[in-house]
């Protein structure tokens, strides 16, 4: 029996694919998350053998329960990284955090369920359509700094909340802010905040 933990912030979505999959005679649904807390709480307790997570969930991200799910030590559980968006950003983060599978949301049904078995026996998937992202893929111009910056902008701090949380002077934040704006080729710290976002960079 493959033991699957399902994380979908849309109610309805994560009910429709816990009910699809509770029609496979070899797959169990052991438990469902709303959030990636409660996501990495349900894996700590069931050890699911596969993980679908959403990319966009709050408190913690799918790629970055892959990420932490993959320093636990002698872990088997397997990720399925599961989105409506083919960001090559996205992407790439998913193959750096060693993902087994990212499909996008739109593919049947009958696919998600064979990438399940897939996966459990070793394989890595990927949805067809992702493919051509990977020959797209942006360089990402900004700096490990540069992008700490722009994420915590983006969750609402203030340039004096990241000059707190960051233990930088005030001016040193407004030079990471100008520098990101500059290279991405805005006018705005908001713009600048969505089109590293859309590209998967934060």
């Amino acid at each position: 029996m493959i033991r699957v933990m399902i994380a979908e912030d849309q109610k309805m979505l994560r009910g429709a694919l816990t009910s699809l999959l509770k029609l496979e005679d070899d797959i169990e649904v052991v438990a469902e998350a709303v959030d990636g807390q409660a996501a990495w709480e349900a894996i700590e307790k069931y050890q699911p053998d596969v993980c679908l997570l959403d990319i966009e969930i709050p408190f913690m991200s799918g790629l970055e329960i892959a990420e932490k799910l993959k320093q636990v030590k002698n872990s088997t559980t397997k990720v399925i990284i599961v989105t409506t968006f083919a960001r090559p950003g996205y992407l790439q983060k998913a193959i750096d955090a060693k993902v087994d599978g990212y499909l996008l949301k739109d593919e049947p049904i009958d696919f998600l369920i064979e990438a399940i078995r897939k996966v459990t026996k070793g394989e890595r998937v990927l949805s067809t359509d992702l493919a051509a992202a990977l020959f797209l893929k942006e360089e990402n111009p900004l700096t490990e700094r540069e992008m700490e910056v722009l994420r915590l902008a983006k969750e609402g701090m203030t340039t004096r909340e990241i000059v707190k949380a960051l233990f930088l002077t005030d001016g040193t934040v407004r030079n990471y802010l100008s520098s990101a704006i500059q290279k991405l080729e805005v006018t705005t710290r908001q713009q600048a905040i969505e089109k590293a976002r859309n590209k998967g960079w934060i």
